[in-house]
């Protein structure tokens, strides 16, 4: 039996009739009209001479399409690469000269440059694909000779590769099987009890893991419905609140959905379901959102590599600061990252994972891959984190994002809990400067309400007795905002570059 996504998701659809993708801005589909629009795309995909294990690149706009064309690739056997629109020519030439697609889809209004690019590279296939099923592959579609057949998969045959975001070096592509997608949707709809009769609001991108492969194949897989808007706007969310029963976010979305007055305890109250995820969600979110809806954000924790790893439960404590339990079929450990043996518990080491989830390895990176798992075959998340008493998983933050100062370790997450507990401080980062005594000088960058009166001292002496003496930072700085990638996580490569020389002269 084929192992092949399309026909997992295809088998699990309930009534062909029922809506699957709501699309305020247009045009909706039903179960059928999805299945059979994938099938025409597909059918286009092989007409542009794209063959089973083939990469299909893909830099288009969030649109029911985007959707369309992912199950294509499944089902044409192909290797879909997602990336985001907002990439720059220069930026796009990497990915596409790295991946070799067979094809690249752009924007409408790229089709030309995106054209130049791809004759440089010796790649010869381009098309677009618009939001309103405009530009040449919606043509394609439109025209093409009936659906494809599905191609057999193995369960380690390539769905996707999806590339790191590239913070440390040049990003890596993670090799994505149908078992590592097909294996996470099944965990994820379990556990979080999606069903056909949900209804999700979907207002992530789909260029990335959260929005593409928890999003979109945890609704499918259950056989319900999304509210499929283009992008994050509180104002629509809260208007689609009462068609729904389940919202997934990043932080940034909660904390915006928290000021707006349309958010209440009525207007939730049907609500059976809020996932965050993609980074850190503060405590302080936790507190603000259960006492203005009554209910309790659950976060789960994953990666690009490895899908979703972690989750709080579904019936429990949602344990603010905490990622909760392993995934069922998953195995989570704690190591020492450089000796790598198991830690006890409560204990911070880097966070390891062994399962159906994880990657393939690396795009054309056999050294890479190699020295990312270990010999009984965990992976090396490079995530710090603990285990509590409870079995509660913490993440302390990155590896590389670990400060070495006077000698001392210092977690940067530690600090920055403390910081962002005291009245008036909206969120801090906390990272590593060079500095001439210790190596590495703890920096705090704080960003604070517009009416606190808080200023260095104010944020020291608050911390005084709060933190040993080596963990406290040697500087505060305050700033507008901090600076985030894509899906809401804090760029500490960036504050690192800009705070590099604070501790010269």
């Amino acid at each position: 039996m084929s192992a092949n996504l399309f026909d997992l998701i295809r088998e699990r659809a309930p009534r062909r009739d029922k809506l699957a993708i709501d699309a305020p801005d247009g045009p909706s589909l039903t179960y059928a009209e999805l299945f059979a629009r994938a099938g025409r795309a597909a059918r286009a995909l092989v007409e542009c001479g794209v063959e089973p294990g083939d990469r299909v690149a893909a830099e288009i706009d969030k649109s029911p399409d985007a959707v369309v064309l992912a199950l294509a690739c499944y089902k044409a056997g192909a290797a879909l690469l997602p990336l985001n629109p907002a990439y720059t020519l220069a930026e796009l030439e990497y990915f596409l000269a790295d991946a070799a697609p067979a094809l690249t889809i752009c924007r409408p209004e790229a089709l030309d440059s995106v054209r130049a690019l791809a004759a440089k590279l010796g790649l010869k296939a381009v098309d677009s694909l618009g939001t309103r099923r405009d530009g040449g592959f919606a043509e394609r579609i439109a025209a093409a000779s009936g659906e494809a057949p599905t191609v057999a998969r193995r369960p380690d045959d390539l769905a996707a590769i999806l590339y790191t975001s590239g913070t440390t070096g040049r990003s890596k592509g993670a090799m994505l099987t149908h078992d590592n997608l097909a294996s996470n949707a099944l965990a994820l709809t379990e556990l979080w009890r999606f069903s056909a009769d949900d209804v999700l609001i979907h207002a992530l991108p789909v260029f990335h893991t959260h929005g593409l492969f928890v999003a979109v194949n945890v609704a499918l897989v259950a056989g319900a419905t999304m509210i499929f808007q283009p992008r994050f706007d509180a104002d629509a969310i809260v208007a689609a609140l009462p068609r729904a029963t389940a919202l997934m976010g990043v932080p940034t979305f909660y904390t915006r959905l928290i000021d707006h007055p349309g958010l209440t305890r009525e207007r939730t109250a049907h609500m059976r379901l809020f996932v965050s995820g993609s980074a850190p969600l503060l405590a302080e979110t936790h507190a603000r959102w259960r006492e203005k809806t009554g209910q309790a954000i659950l976060e789960r924790y994953g990666m690009t590599e490895t899908n979703m790893i972690a989750s709080n439960p579904y019936e429990g404590e949602r344990r603010p600061g905490a990622v909760g339990f392993p995934l069922p079929g998953v195995s989570l450990r704690v190591a020492d990252p450089e000796t790598g043996a198991i830690l006890p518990q409560g204990e911070v080491g880097v966070v390891e994972v062994k399962g159906p989830n994880v990657f393939k390895g690396y795009w054309r990176m056999p050294e890479k891959t190699a020295a990312e798992f270990r010999p009984d075959g965990f992976f090396i998340t490079g995530d710090l984190g603990k285990i509590d008493a409870d079995g509660y998983l913490h993440i302390a933050g990155r590896a590389k994002d670990l400060i070495i100062s006077g000698g001392f370790n210092v977690y940067p997450k530690e600090i920055e809990s403390e910081i962002d507990a005291i009245d008036g401080v909206v969120e801090s980062a906390v990272i590593g400067a060079p500095h001439p005594d210790f190596g590495e000088g703890v920096t705090a960058i704080v960003v604070k309400r517009g009416d606190a009166r808080l200023d260095e001292a104010a944020i020291l002496s608050a911390l005084a007795a709060r933190l040993a003496k080596y963990k406290q930072p040697k500087r505060v700085l305050f700033a507008a905002d901090l600076p985030r990638n894509a899906m809401g996580k804090v760029q500490k490569a960036a504050l690192r570059e800009t705070y590099k020389g604070i501790y010269e002269g």
